[in-house]
This record gives C-alpha cells, sequence and structure tokens, in this order.
C-alpha cells in the first residue's frame, strides 16, 4: 500500500510540473526521492532493477526534464560528476568531503535564500546562492591512515 501512495505522490508531482507521465520519469523521481546525490549512472544502476530495458540515455533525458521542471536539483562539485538530489526549492547547501566524496546536505546558512548578500549585485536580482563546503568527513577523519610504502 505504501508504494502505491508513494507512486500517486511522484505522479502529482510529474502531473503538477506538466510533465507527462511515464514509467521511467517515475522510477527516475522514485530512487531520488530515496535518496541524496546520486550520479547519473547511479541512478541507472537502481532504475534498471524496476525498469530493466531502459537505457543510459533515457535516464539523462529524464533527469534534464526533470531538472529543467524544478522537480530535480543538479550539483557539480569539482572533481565529480554532477550530481542530482530530490530536495528542491529551499536553496540549500552541501559539505563535500575531500576523501571519499561524500555529500551532504547544510540548511541554509542564515536561514533564508538566497542566503548570502554579495558585496556587489551589478544590476542581479539574485534568485539562488549555492555554496560548497569542502572538508573531511566524520568516517574519513576516524578512519586509521594508510602507512606509506617505504622506498
Amino acid at each position: 500500500m505504501a508504494e502505491d501512495t508513494q507512486q500517486e505522490v511522484l505522479t502529482g508531482r510529474l502531473r503538477s510540473a506538466q510533465l507527462k507521465v511515464t514509467a521511467p520519469r517515475i522510477a527516475v523521481l522514485g530512487v531520488l526521492s530515496g535518496h541524496g546525490h546520486l550520479d547519473a549512472d547511479s541512478v541507472f544502476s537502481a532504475v534498471t532493477q524496476q525498469l530493466p530495458k531502459t537505457s543510459l540515455q533515457a535516464v539523462y533525458g529524464v533527469l534534464s526534464a526533470l531538472v529543467t521542471a524544478g522537480l530535480v536539483r543538479r550539483i557539480e562539485p569539482a572533481g565529480s560528476p554532477a550530481l542530482y538530489e530530490a530536495r528542491v526549492g529551499d536553496n540549500h547547501h552541501h559539505l563535500v568531503c575531500l576523501n571519499c566524496k561524500r555529500v551532504e546536505d547544510v540548511d541554509c546558512v542564515i536561514g533564508q535564500s538566497p542566503c548570502l548578500t554579495p558585496s556587489n549585485l551589478n544590476g542581479f536580482a539574485v534568485q539562488v546562492a549555492e555554496i560548497t563546503f569542502w572538508g573531511v568527513c566524520s568516517s574519513c577523519q576516524a578512519a586509521p591512515a594508510e602507512l606509506e610504502p617505504t622506498s
């Protein structure tokens, strides 16, 4: 029953964004709603478990449509493939581990969008601020350092 409810929610989100409801769109949105910060290959792997005949190109097309419709957010941390998440509309930021590349959400810096005020707007009307904090996650900090090979 819970699966039917999730399907109804995802269908409603697609319809409210004026997107055609298709099995690949529901599958991709469902995967992203259950997980955060996935690259296209990871989304593809999860979707093909539900829809084995889905192509990687189809997943890219669905991701693009969902981003354009505002149902999915695409982030591009330096040195990593683009990542997709279903958390949208709140202008949150991200923490990225320099070691394992784990990505975590962090709420808006001062609690209101766009969170930061530039020193000079140069005539722009700022709508979104994207901030990425880089550091080392707690798991990587707790892991013993690898021994350096001796020469």
